[in-house]
Formats: structure tokens, sequence, C-alpha cells
């Protein structure tokens, strides 16, 4: 049977593949391995050969934060046979995982379909967005997705999930880190375009008026509570500007952690913890990082609290 290394000597596998790049905060180190998948034939084809090493699924990398000494196994990223989309009949829309939400918005837009006006003011990729049940302004993934497909890695078994199997919730899936969701399939409703765009137009003045733009940041760094806003919380606090390193609590938007020139990942992770905790003590409410870690990083002691 191959192994990683025999895929990397066939050039089937890269390794040491320099990924800062493909997050949205630009730290970090190398992919051990890594894989640019353009079919599920390929996803297919690993199970048996990554046996126990570390996956990581690459897709926009906005909520992402990769640790400065890389990820020590496979890196998996959807090239551009997942980036399609595909405007079906009785108001259906199937999209591949790679497709950036904000792309998946405007397709159905002009078609003059409805729903998913949301997705322009979120970052990320089809895929991420089935993952964690992205939503914003009162929208979910879940309330408009049909099925998504699946291929899990390590056994190559391959399925179509409704939400009720994902078991959607506030962002969250029950998906687990082997499996890799491939394309997604949506209802939409037929709308107005004059109203599709003023939905969508709203979005986006929403997000330049209450958070920071032309900056490296992974979006929303905490979930909300429920009943309240993480950003509302460590402004109560007055933590905005507060800083480890590199990286900084934006003044704008609480909830919104700000990578300087030269930042380090563990600079972002001190803050992420530091911040969690002072909330906890102060105020008995631990916040819940909404971002992923991905590979090594120094503990911090901050990490204490429930």
């Amino acid at each position: 049977m191959k192994t990683l290394e025999d895929l990397a000597a066939t050039g089937e596998l890269l390794s040491m593949v320099p990924i800062a790049s493909l997050t949205t905060y630009k730290v970090g180190g190398p992919a051990r391995f890594f894989l640019e998948a353009h079919n599920e034939a390929q996803l297919v084809a690993m199970a048996g050969v990554i046996g126990d090493v570390p996956l990581l699924v690459l897709g926009r990398g906005s909520n992402l934060i990769v640790s400065d000494q890389g990820f020590p196994g496979v890196v998996v990223h959807l090239g551009a046979g997942f980036l399609h989309t595909e405007l079906g009949e009785h108001g259906t829309v199937v999209s591949g995982a790679a497709t950036p939400m904000p792309a998946l918005a405007r397709t159905c837009a002009r078609a003059g379909r409805g729903g998913l006006e949301f997705y322009i003011g979120i970052p990320g990729s089809v895929g991420g967005g089935v993952r964690m049940n992205a939503g914003c302004h009162g929208s979910e993934t879940k309330d408009w997705l049909q099925s998504a497909r699946v291929v899990d890695i390590r056994t190559g078994v391959v399925t179509d999930r409704k939400p009720v199997d994902l078991e959607m919730a506030y962002r969250h899936t029950n998906l687990t880190a082997d499996e890799i969701v491939t394309s997604a399939v949506y209802s939409t409703e037929a709308r107005q375009s004059e109203e599709i765009d003023e939905t969508m137009r709203a979005v986006i003045r929403w997000r330049r008026d209450h958070q920071p733009g032309g900056t490296h940041n992974a979006g929303s760094i905490f979930k909300n509570p429920p009943g309240d806003s993480a950003g509302r919380i460590i402004d109560s606090l007055g933590l905005k500007g507060t800083r480890a390193g590199g990286a900084h609590v934006s003044e704008k938007h609480a909830n919104f952690f700000i990578a300087d020139d030269g930042v380090k990942a563990q600079d972002v992770y001190d803050l992420v913890w530091a911040i969690r905790r002072r909330v906890g003590l102060e105020l008995d409410v631990w916040l819940e990082p909404e971002v992923r870690f991905a590979g090594p990083f120094r503990p911090s002691p901050d990490e204490e609290g429930p």
C-alpha cells in the first residue's frame, strides 16, 4: 500500500507547502503534506493512505489560525473542480464547496433567486459555510440547505446528508475533521431583483459601518452567547485595543482581532485566550471560540477555565 511519502515522491501530494497566503490572517508555517483536489475521486483515493496522520481541510481560511510551526499532517484544499454553481428547477441551486459564499449570493441574485442574500457578508466558502452553519442578519445556512455531499477521506465513504442528519445548530454541525463537504444543494425563492439587491447592499453597508475592513482578521473570534453579543461583552470591559504581540482587539468591533505587520500566529492565540479568561473571570461568561487553531501552539496560562 502506498504511503504519504510515496504520493509526495510521485507528485500526487506536495510537501512543505506554505499555506499562510490561503488564510485571511496571512500567518503560519507550511503544511507537511498538501493535496489540492479537483474531484471526489482524488479524495476517495486517500482512504487507507492517511492512517492516523492529522488532517486539515482548508477552504478560504477565513476562520483559521495556522501555527507558526505549520501543520504536521495533510492539508486538503479543494481546487477548481469544486468551484461551480448550477441553477436547477423549482428554485434549487447546486454549488461546489470551493465556491465563495458571496459569489453564490451574486449568482442567485442575477437569476432572481432569493434567500441566500446574507451570504454576501460572509467571506468563506460553501463547504465552510455548511460545516459551521454560517449565518448573519437573522439567517443561517440550515434555513436554505437541502442537502450536502460529504466524503469521509479516511474511509472513502460518500454520503448525501440533510440538515437534520448534520444536526445543524448555531455555528455547529456534527461533521468530523475527516469529513469533507464537496457540494451543497440549496432552496431559493423567486424575488424581485431590486429587493435582492437592496438586501445585499444593506448587508454590505452594515459590514462597512460596523466591522474593520482592509485588515488581516478572521471575522468573529467568539460565538455569541445566548441572548447576547460577544463583541458587546468584550467592549463592556473596555478591552478594545488590548494587545498581545502583533495582534490587538479591534477598536471598531471588539469581536474582531486585528493582525499587524510582523504578527505571529502565537500572538493571536495568546490574545484569544487572554480575552476569554478576562471576560470569564469578571463576568462569569466563558466565550466559545469560533475560530479554529491548526497545528501546535505554545500553551497559554489563560486557557484555564471552563
